[in-house]
C-alpha cells in the first residue's frame, strides 16, 4: 500500500482503511504516504487537464488531486459538491496602504458551505462511507457543523453536531441545522466538545470529523496544491494563516512537503500563524520558547473560529513552522475587525477569523519580519455571512438609516 498510518509520538503504524483518531500512546496519528514512482511534470499535467472536469469527481478542487490525496480511495465512496475551485484574488487598494510588492486573497470562503472546512470534509466522510459508517458527528462552533451536516446529508448518513453553549455562530447553527443535523448545546467549550468524542466516539458508533482525523488534513492540504497550480506552480514568500484548531498550518505544511519532495515548487514559502490575543496558547508557546502548550481555559475573541483554548494539532503545527522558517503573532479583536472591513470594502468579503491573516501580515510588516519587497498570500478561511451580529453592530445610522425617506429626501441623499 501506499498509504499508512503512522503516530506523530511513538511511530506506530496502522492501515489507512482502519478508524482511529488517536494513537494508543495517546500520539496524533498522520497519513504517510509513498510517492515513489510519481513524476512531478506528469501530475502538473493531468491536473492541468482535469480543470476542464465538469462532472466527474475530478471536477473538485479537492480530488482533482486524488494520487496525493487519497490514491487507493474507490472513486464510488467519495462524496463531492465540488469543493475548493475557490478564487485567488487581488486588491490593488490593499496592497498599496500595505506598501507590498504582491498581495494574493484565497477565498476559501466560496466553498459550498462557506469556508475551508469543506476541503477536508469530503476526505473524511468519503473515508468513513468506505468504513461502513453511517453516523458523523463533530464539535463546532460553526464552520465543521454546517460542512458535516452537508456532506453527510448528500451521503444519506445522520450527522450528530456538539455545539457549545457561547461563542458560537447561530447562522452556521441553523445552516447545520437545516442540513438535517442533529445539533446538541453542551455547557462546555469547544475543546470539552473534541474530549468527549475523543473520549467515546468510536464507542457510539460515531465517525468524528473534527481536525483531530487524519483524513481531514489529507483533504485540507489540497488547498495548497490548488493555490500553487492557480500561481503556475510559484508561490508567494509568505502564506499568513489564522490559528484555531491550527488545523489549516498543518495540513498547508504537509501539501507543501509533498509539492517539494515532487519536484513540483522550487522552494518552500514561509509560514506566518496569526491567532487572536485573547486566544493564542499557540502563539504564547513559540514566543516563549515552551515545549509544551498551556491551553487557555477561558478563551475570549470575537472571531468564533479562532476561540479555542487547546489546539489539538499544536505539535503538527509546530513542526510545520520550524519546517517553513514560520513565525507566529497575535492580533487584537480591534485590528482584526479593521482589517475585516478593509476585505469586505474590497469586495472580496470574510468572516472575522479570516481577518486575522491580513490583520498579522499588517502587523508584521510594522514590525520588519515581512518584508515590503516580499510577497504574501492571505488565507480567508470563512464566509461574509458567518458572523453577522458583528455586522450588525457596525452599522451606524449613516450607513443604513434608521426610518424610511420620502423620494424627495432619497433624491437630496443623491
Amino acid at each position: 500500500m501506499r498509504m499508512k498510518m503512522v503516530c506523530a509520538d511513538c511511530g506506530y503504524e496502522r492501515s489507512w482503511m482502519e478508524y482511529a483518531i488517536k494513537c494508543t500512546c495517546g500520539g496524533r496519528l498522520e497519513i504517510k504516504q509513498d510517492f515513489g514512482g510519481l513524476d512531478g511534470e506528469k501530475l502538473k499535467a493531468l491536473f492541468q487537464k482535469r480543470l476542464a472536469e465538469r462532472v466527474s469527481v475530478y471536477a473538485s478542487g479537492v480530488w482533482r488531486y486524488k494520487e496525493l490525496i487519497l490514491p487507493e480511495l474507490p472513486e464510488e465512496n467519495i462524496i463531492t459538491k465540488y469543493e475548493g475551485n475557490n478564487g485567488l484574488y487581488t486588491s490593488e487598494r490593499i496592497r498599496r496602504s500595505m506598501g507590498i510588492r504582491n498581495l494574493y486573497f484565497k477565498a476559501l470562503s466560496e466553498n459550498p458551505s462557506g469556508s475551508f472546512k469543506d476541503n477536508g470534509m469530503t476526505a473524511a466522510v468519503s473515508h468513513g462511507r468506505y468504513l461502513g459508517y453511517s453516523r458523523f458527528a463533530c464539535s463546532s462552533t460553526g464552520n465543521t457543523s454546517s460542512s458535516l451536516a452537508m456532506y453527510a446529508a448528500m451521503g444519506g448518513a445522520s450527522a450528530y453536531v456538539f455545539v457549545p453553549e457561547s461563542g458560537i455562530s447561530m447562522n452556521k447553527v441553523l445552516q447545520t441545522w437545516a442540513y438535517g443535523a442533529q445539533v446538541i448545546r453542551f455547557d462546555g467549550t469547544y475543546d470539552d466538545g473534541i474530549s468527549f468524542l475523543e473520549r467515546k466516539g468510536k464507542e457510539l458508533g460515531l465517525y468524528v470529523c473534527n481536525s483531530v482525523n487524519p483524513l481531514r488534513i489529507e483533504g485540507q492540504k489540497s488547498i495548497i496544491y490548488e493555490t500553487a497550480q492557480y500561481l503556475n506552480w510559484e508561490l508567494p514568500d509568505w502564506i499568513v494563516i489564522p490559528g484555531g484548531a491550527l488545523s489549516n498550518v498543518s495540513a498547508l505544511g504537509k501539501g507543501l512537503e509533498d509539492l517539494k519532495q515532487l519536484g513540483m515548487i522550487a522552494k518552500l514559502p514561509r509560514i506566518a500563524l496569526v491567532q487572536a490575543e485573547g486566544a493564542s496558547p499557540f502563539h504564547r508557546m513559540m514566543a516563549e520558547g515552551k515545549d509544551r502548550l498551556i491551553p487557555e481555559p477561558h478563551p475570549d475573541t470575537t472571531a468564533s473560529a479562532l476561540k479555542i483554548g487547546n489546539p489539538p494539532s499544536w505539535p503538527i503545527a509546530r513542526r510545520v513552522l520550524q519546517l517553513c522558517q514560520g513565525v507566529t503573532c497575535s492580533v487584537t479583536d480591534e485590528e482584526i475587525l479593521e482589517s475585516k472591513r478593509r476585505i469586505d470594502q474590497a469586495g472580496i468579503g470574510c468572516e472575522p477569523a479570516s481577518a486575522a491573516s491580513l490583520a498579522g501580515l499588517n502587523k508584521l510588516m510594522r514590525e520588519g519580519t515581512i518584508d515590503k519587497e516580499e510577497t504574501a498570500l492571505c488565507m480567508l478561511t470563512g464566509n461574509l455571512l458567518k458572523d453577522t451580529d458583528i455586522l450588525r453592530a457596525q452599522i451606524t445610522e449613516t450607513a443604513i438609516m434608521t426610518s424610511p425617506l420620502t423620494v424627495e429626501a432619497v433624491q437630496r441623499v443623491l
